[in-house]
């Protein structure tokens, strides 16, 4: 699979990565077995950025990555996350004191089985902690040699200024998909920086895969179950959008999963999508759009069909992410 460069600090990746979330959170009952083997299937297909979190099972995740990865260990970079709060102490469910970032670090590489993590990310800001304390305590891992890279998630302009001022920010991973729009105002700051930027959820939540139902229809541990964009309203124009795109792919070849990864990659080499899936022949379909080309007839259909986003909020209003 092509390479890229994630921002200008040496962070090299396939251009397709690959999100764990899944495997242990969010989209209903899973198989751990049938997650690593996914997993490793996604290395044999060229993968070689893999995403988790301390969040994703408290651990279990971690671990689960870790193992499938640790025959190829040295042929791939595995990013995880730092700064939730389990205790249900601390305001708005974050935590990233120092004291915790050292504890969770030392968790995470443990539950990986790895002597270092390739790419630190803090999951979520924390507005009770300078995020010049939060890039000082990376910058110690960093040069303890136990990370390698810094990155953010869900972070808004200035908060990625301050931070990089400390220690410079290789990467920043934030919901965006034809879908959600709202991160491409930072890309101008990231760029300036020399900051790459990962998408998570590139396929909408699967609303983009085509295989969508309505919100009620999913497992009650799916969080596709309560998204705003699978209820009635916004699921109809929605699959609206998806079936005019899918009628765009088929004349390429295409799946609307594909086309959609590749209208991602379409907006910058500094890009790289995590696509999650339990799914090995998804897999294989996501793996294929690396090398779907798309012309500026495409693109600009493609902005006609969804000139802003979709249809209704990624997150309740009491969840979504504070930028700044």
């Amino acid at each position: 699979m092509q390479q890229r460069n994630l921002g200008q600090q040496g962070l090299t990746v396939s251009a397709l990565g690959y999100g764990a979330m899944g495997i242990s959170l969010a989209y209903g009952p899973s198989d751990k077995e049938e997650g690593a083997a996914t997993i490793r299937r996604a290395h044999e297909l060229g993968v070689t950025f893999f995403d988790t979190a301390e969040l994703y099972g408290q651990g279990e995740n971690e671990r689960i990555v870790g193992t499938a990865l640790a025959p190829v260990r040295d042929e791939v970079v595995i990013a995880t996350k730092f700064g939730f709060d389990f205790t249900g102490t601390r305001e708005g469910g974050v935590d990233s004191r120092p004291e915790h970032i050292r504890e969770v670090v030392d968790n995470s590489l443990r539950h990986l089985g790895v002597d270092v993590i390739d790419v630190l990310y803090q999951h979520r800001v924390d507005p009770s902690v300078p995020i010049e304390d939060v890039a000082g305590t990376v910058k110690e891992f960093v040069e303890a040699g136990k990370v390698r890279y810094f990155g953010l998630s869900e972070a808004g302009a200035n908060t990625i200024r301050r931070a990089h001022a400390v220690h410079p920010v290789s990467v920043l991973q934030t919901e965006y998909s034809l879908f959600e729009r709202e991160v491409e105002s930072l890309f101008p700051v990231l760029r300036e920086l020399g900051i790459g930027f990962v998408p998570y959820s590139p396929l909408g939540r699967g609303f983009l895969t085509g295989q969508a139902k309505p919100g009620a229809e999913y497992d009650a541990t799916d969080m596709r179950a309560w998204d705003a964009r699978f209820q009635p309203g916004n699921y109809e124009k929605n699959v609206a959008a998806t079936d005019q795109l899918a009628d765009l792919a088929a004349t390429k070849g295409a799946t609307v999963a594909q086309l959609a990864l590749a209208w991602l990659l379409a907006q910058g080499d500094d890009i790289v999508p995590i696509p999650g899936t339990r799914d090995p022949k998804r897999l294989a379909e996501n793996v294929a759009a690396a090398d779907l080309a798309l012309d500026d007839t495409d693109l600009k259909r493609i902005a006609d069909i969804l000139p802003t986003g979709g249809f209704g909020a990624r997150y309740p209003e009491e969840h979504l992410p504070t930028w700044d």
